[in-house]
């Protein structure tokens, strides 16, 4: 059992959606569940596994509902733990009076992802996979659903579990080659040692990789639309949201506040932010609107400058862009530019047309690369921002280790290292953790999950 605290109490929750809905689930867990689920359908036993069809009482006998009950019991369950699920009618009326049935019969009312953690703690899943959990039901796009799959069936965590194993057998290694100095061959300095350590930190960085554009999908990113007045930005952001969210007018300065979308570009769960025109002005209103504008621009995760082809002096818009950003030409229908993508020295810059749709799709491609995303990445499984930060930790541990070993060949130091990188990465799956940590994580969780 994962060395987490765990409580004794039998908890409940209703465990499906918050609307109404044909049908609903309310879920028990722990060491009373069976013998509440019992008196709640006044049966006499329970099959495992099999739907035994019910009619579902309070306390004092009186009909809740008819529906379905499931028994699972320990250690065969999702927790670990007798496990109940109680299937009525998807009223949220109805599911509260079982769930207060429950709670009058001696369950607590479930915390937010508790049954989650408690399947963390028996060790049916680890804390990769829990928090997956969360990330397949709050995805915003089928690439994030799948990825979070996949970090569901367990890919991130044997991706971690191997790195791990390759720092523990190099510290085997390593420590056996200090423990046995009489050998007539020097393990630590004939350059196995450096090679190994080597490409074990080429596979954290690939790793990392993987993991931050899992990051992306499941979190998405923002895109901010700048440019001067009547250059397209609310065109644009039409066409990417394919539904007319701005009003477009031939009248420069028509967008005078801060309007955003929610869009599936290639899978990334995308804030498209159309913002007011950038130029100087006397008027209160749209000196507003810039002034809001400048503020997206400085939290955006990529610009796109978008300017008017068929201006003469594009360069005169006052935009100072210290993020990454993509320069994109727009109304080439008028202009006559070749409408795609072209790179060079000063970056990327795509040329498109908003009336025609020409350059789109290419736009598309390179918002997404520009963010972070490879065309040829391998398989990407769900990440987060905590998974992130312990890669990025234990990427500066062994490239600080490799560095010293290299001038100093010193074996001790650099098993010292491993052990310290190792731990840090345990971090990941939960094989080191706490109780704050937890308690952070599964709060983010729903109630019933």
């Amino acid at each position: 059992m994962n060395t987490a605290t765990l409580d004794n109490d039998t908890i409940v929750a209703i465990a499906s959606g918050a609307g109404p809905g044909g049908i609903g689930v309310v879920r028990l867990s722990g060491s009373r569940a069976e013998s509440i689920a019992l008196t709640l359908s006044q049966r006499r036993s329970l099959t495992p596994r099999v739907a035994h069809y019910s009619q579902f009482v309070d306390n004092n006998l009186n009909p809740i509902d008819d529906g379905i009950l499931l028994f699972f019991p320990a250690p065969g369950s999702f927790t670990g733990e007798d496990v109940v699920e109680c299937q009525i009618h998807g009223s949220r009326m109805t599911l509260s009076q079982l769930v207060a049935a429950c709670v009058d019969l001696g369950a607590r009312q479930a915390r937010p992802g508790e049954f989650s953690e408690r399947a963390f703690i028996h060790d049916k899943i680890d804390l990769v996979q829990a928090e997956a959990i969360a990330d397949l039901i709050n995805a915003q796009t089928s690439a994030a659903a799948r990825q979070a799959r996949a970090s569901l069936t367990g890919e991130f965590s044997e991706v971690i579990k191997t790195l791990a194993e390759e720092m523990v057998a190099l510290r085997v290694f390593i420590e056996a080659a200090i423990d046995f100095p009489e050998e007539e061959i020097d393990f630590l300095s004939d350059g196995k040692v450096l090679e190994r350590l080597t490409s074990v930190c080429q596979k954290t960085k690939d790793i990392l990789a993987i993991a931050t554009q899992g990051k992306l999908y499941q979190e998405g990113a923002t895109v901010v639309l700048a440019g001067a007045p009547n250059a397209g930005k609310s065109s644009l952001l039409n066409v990417l949201a394919k539904e007319p969210i701005a009003i477009v007018t031939e009248h420069a300065g028509t967008t005078r506040d801060v309007l955003t979308a929610r869009v599936n570009l290639n899978g990334i769960p995308v804030l498209l932010t159309d913002t007011a025109g950038l130029r100087e002005t006397n008027d209160d209103v749209e000196l507003e609107g810039v002034r809001r504008a400048r503020f997206a621009i400085e939290d955006a995760d990529l610009i796109l400058h978008v300017i008017d082809d068929t201006v003469l002096n594009p360069d005169s818009d006052p935009l100072f862009f210290e993020g990454s950003y993509c320069t994109v030409f727009n109304k080439v229908d008028l202009s006559q530019r070749p409408a795609g993508a072209t790179k060079n020295e000063n970056g990327v810059s795509v040329a498109i047309s908003t009336k025609t749709g020409d350059g789109i799709d290419a736009l598309k491609n390179i918002i997404t690369s520009l963010l972070g995303v490879s065309a040829d990445a391998p398989s990407v499984f769900s990440a987060r921002q905590r998974h992130l930060n312990v890669l990025n930790a234990v990427e500066e541990m062994l490239d600080g280790a490799r560095v010293s070993f290299a001038q100093t060949g010193a074996g001790e130091l650099l098993a010292e290292d491993l052990r310290r990188a190792h731990d840090e990465l345990g971090q990941i799956t939960g094989r080191l953790t706490t109780d704050d940590l937890l308690g952070e994580i599964f709060s983010s969780f729903c109630i019933g999950k």
